[in-house]
């Protein structure tokens, strides 16, 4: 048994480790667990955060070069204009018996910069908003079956498409995350969810023809990593009008990073839900599912409800952060740091031979290594970083606190440890040189 006075004792890892017996997987989130990166070395806790550096429970200090609080730090960390806000409804009461004003207040703001939608309704977490508007579209078409392609969350709805038959390979494999087991995913729901790949409007075209009838929703983000092939989100918009079907856009992790308001704003093409969450509201939970009238007044027709949907420090939070947006132009400013990143590494790693590949928009860039050995070369970088003071795993996700006094750190430190890991790919010893476990890349049982 270890008290609240052993804990703050205890080095990060030994609370770590002691973490991993009291909570099952160690974290709430899988890609906050150190196994993610390097197991056994990254600080698996923070004592403060500001900007982008981060102080650890042991002191030390961290440039983080990552992925920024999971993308939902987009202003960076703590900023002061959100943090002023919050406290401000803190302590007038954050929570009670009646609604808090903010609220509609939100509401107005985000139907102002969505002027196709005319119905907002709130949760708190990026994937119980999708659940939220998974369940109005089904509500309104009263229909069971989803298509989708991309990452999505936890729930049932989406976990069902790896409700397989004995011998079928993993359905999302290819959608972010691979191996994600189904286990306590009622069998019946085999066959809810039925993946599609992005860009891929002939594979979406045979779903449609095959289920049509049965479609409550298409549910994608209209970008991820790659722009859309010409005519592919048009396409979607059209079979979706053509057969009934609800078109869910999911702009909670890409979305706010590349155009005020989400991606769908700059293709142009506008979808019948969309869900925002993450940087929204810059480290604070919120998420928001906004629609078009006819499709959200659904949610009367269902049972969704809950609690802390009501609180006040989400909208607050959310209001101050879209607020900053609107005066600065964050997209422009993250992209900037996404291709001086991206550009210099690129620079570096044709100098030393490195095999580094990289993907994805400016704003959310990822690297890794094409070569057989590529987790371990992927654990040795961030090894290298973390003895630099630099947090850095298989991407970028820029913030507006980072600067180009930042992003050269990084550079600069790559210089140093670029030789290293262009020997350790030709000699193919990178797993004996990190000093620690190869880290995981996916979702694993942990011992």
């Amino acid at each position: 048994m270890v008290n609240s006075d052993e804990a703050s004792a205890a080095s990060p890892q030994e609370l770590y480790r002691h973490a991993k017996r009291l909570i099952p997987g160690g974290t709430q989130l899988l890609s906050k667990r150190p196994e993610m990166f390097a197991p056994e070395q990254w600080p698996p806790y923070y004592r403060e955060a500001r900007g982008c550096q981060i102080i650890g429970l042991d002191g030390r200090t961290w440039l983080d070069m990552s992925i920024m609080g999971i993308g939902a730090c987009l202003l960076g960390y703590n900023d002061p204009d959100v943090t002023a806000a919050v406290v401000r409804r803190v302590q007038t009461g954050s929570m009670c018996t009646l609604n808090c004003p903010e609220e509609v207040e939100l509401a107005q703001l985000l139907l102002a910069i969505h002027p196709w939608a005319e119905n907002v309704r709130y949760a708190r977490t990026g994937g119980e908003a999708m659940a939220v508007a998974v369940r109005i579209a089904r509500a309104r078409t009263r229909r069971d079956r989803v298509a989708f392609c991309g990452y999505h969350g936890w729930h049932d709805w989406y976990l069902a498409a790896n409700r397989q038959p004995q011998g079928q390979t993993d359905a999302l494999q290819g959608h972010l995350l691979p191996g994600l087991d189904p286990g306590g995913v009622p069998s019946q729901l085999a066959g809810t969810a039925i993946p599609f790949a992005y860009n891929d409007l002939d594979r979406l075209k045979a779903i449609v023809a095959e289920h049509g009838r049965e479609l409550a929703a298409v549910v994608m983000e209209p970008t991820r990593a790659v722009d859309p092939a010409p005519g592919f989100l048009e396409g979607v918009r059209e079979l979706c009008d053509r057969h009934g079907i609800v078109l869910v856009f999911d702009e909670i992790t890409a979305g706010w990073r590349l155009c005020l308001g989400g991606a769908h704003l700059r293709y142009g093409v506008i979808p019948d839900i969309a869900v925002f969450a993450k940087a929204i509201s810059n480290g604070h939970p919120m998420a928001a599912i906004i629609g078009r009238a006819d499709v959200m007044q659904a949610a009367q027709e269902s049972f969704i409800s809950s609690t802390y949907w009501t609180e006040g420090v989400g909208p607050t939070a959310a209001l101050a952060t879209i607020r900053k947006m609107q005066a600065i132009d964050v997209p422009g400013h993250v992209a900037a740091m996404g291709r001086r990143w991206r550009e210099g590494l690129e620079a570096l790693a044709r100098r030393h031979r490195l095999p580094l590949v990289f993907g994805g928009h400016p704003a959310i860039t990822t690297l890794r290594f094409d070569h057989p050995d590529a987790a371990a070369l992927g654990t040795l970088l961030t090894a290298r970083m973390l003895d630099r003071g630099i947090l850095a795993g298989s991407g970028f996700y820029a913030s507006l606190a980072h600067q180009a006094e930042h992003v050269d750190c990084y550079l600069a430190a790559a210089e140093d440890i670029f030789p290293e890991l262009a020997d350790a790919a030709a000699q193919g010893d990178a797993a004996a040189r990190i000093g620690g476990p190869v880290r995981h890349a996916g979702f694993t049982r942990l011992a």
